[in-house]
């Protein structure tokens, strides 16, 4: 299993979202892009947002910056160009 898991990633990334309004994420996929995405710039030369362990992946380090909320996961009208 997962750990977060891809509901407690939902969870966190949702966690500001105003009861009745829309949530920013409604599918694993948008967690596996958004991870993917973030992953990408790490090997990019961004640097990691979290204390990272030696020998720790790429996606590790974006997963673990998700679940901290170190990183936020833009809804489609908030996209920056």
């Amino acid at each position: 299993m997962l750990h977060p898991s891809y509901s407690d990633l939902m969870k966190v990334v949702n966690s500001e979202v105003e009861p009745g309004e829309e949530k920013i994420v409604n599918s694993r996929y948008s967690i596996v892009m958004a991870t993917a995405k973030r992953a990408r710039q790490i090997i990019g030369g961004h640097e990691p947002m979290v204390k990272v362990k030696p020998g720790e992946k790429p996606l590790s380090i974006a997963v673990d910056e998700l679940n901290q909320g170190k990183i936020k996961i833009l809804g489609e009208e908030e996209v920056e160009d």
